[in-house]
């Protein structure tokens, strides 16, 4: 029991703090039970999935005035409103976002299912690791992007982005659409595979359709709760627990809610000033490399 209540707290940090990281905190923590706790590779996938309940939590807290304005919202929103009502903007971004991520999770949840069960070892942390480097390419993507808006003076227009034709210069966009709903929840749907930063891929495509980074990552956290309980309730109809038990696996989610709450203001924005693309795409080539000498050993 002392050795699951040590591992316990140890993945509640983990998870408490890369969440707020775009290097997917579900890939490094999986990669952190197999490589170094020896856990098998499904059990490992599953806690990491579970955890993220504490950390939605955390997010939940930190953006309370937000979730309370589209919780106050979300009883007058009808579908006429989805494509012309800014007032309701949020709510139609994130109902089509939570829809689209939750169709497109549940299937990539059942091809984790059975891609775990074809790899492992070597071959599961080298998938890990090809994941992350995709995950470095979106954001290195995204941020060149945004740098040439700023060189060229921010004078490309939402509409050349693909940002619904809205009358405003890129990153200028205050208010999403039905598209960035269904892009975004498409992308957040596969970040139910270990090494795909959900962070990273949404706030990316964000920043891509011309939005403010500071939109960009609301929209993206605010996201993030829905999917992050669906994620953990999933794991929970399948398997139940996993692995560890009842008090071990509340400890980790108490962990990752605090240690979430926590971290995530200065987190993110640490994230604002360092090239994650990079570390994404370092991290993700350690893990190939590791994987391919695992598996030749």
């Amino acid at each position: 029991m002392r050795e699951a209540l040590r591992l316990a707290v140890v993945i509640g940090i983990l998870q408490g703090v890369f969440e707020w990281l775009p290097v997917s905190s579900e890939g490094n923590v999986a990669l952190y039970l197999t490589v170094v706790e020896g856990l098998p590779e499904g059990a490992a996938v599953q806690y990491a999935l579970f955890l993220h309940a504490g950390t939605a939590l955390a997010a939940a807290v930190y953006y309370r005035d937000e979730l309370g304005t589209v919780l106050r919202t979300l009883p007058d929103w009808g579908p006429g409103m989805a494509f012309a009502d800014h007032d309701h903007a949020d709510v139609t971004f994130l109902l089509v976002a939570t829809v689209a991520s939750g169709v497109v999770g549940i299937a990539a949840y059942l091809a984790l299912d059975a891609i775990v069960s074809a790899v492992a070892g070597g071959a599961f942390v080298a998938l890990i690791g090809v994941l992350l480097v995709g995950t470095g390419v979106v954001q290195f993507a995204a941020t060149r992007r945004e740098a040439g808006a700023e060189t060229d003076g921010g004078t490309a227009t939402a509409g050349t982005v693909g940002g619904g034709g809205l009358d405003t210069a890129f990153g200028e966009r205050e208010v999403a659409n039905v598209p960035d709903g269904l892009l975004v929840g498409v992308l957040q749907g596969l970040a139910i595979l270990p090494g795909v930063s959900r962070s990273g891929t949404t706030v990316s495509a964000l920043l891509l359709r011309g939005f403010e980074e500071e939109v960009a990552f609301r929209l993206s956290f605010l996201l993030s709760i829905p999917a992050a309980l669906g994620a953990a309730a999933l794991v929970l109809l399948d398997t139940g627990v996993p692995t560890i038990g009842p008090l071990p696996a509340a400890i980790a989610l108490v962990t990752s809610a605090v240690v979430g709450y926590a971290t995530i203001d200065g987190l993110m924005r640490l994230v604002r000033r360092v090239a994650f693309w990079l570390v994404c795409l370092l991290l993700g080539a350690l893990a190939i490399v590791g994987g391919v000498f695992v598996g030749v050993v």
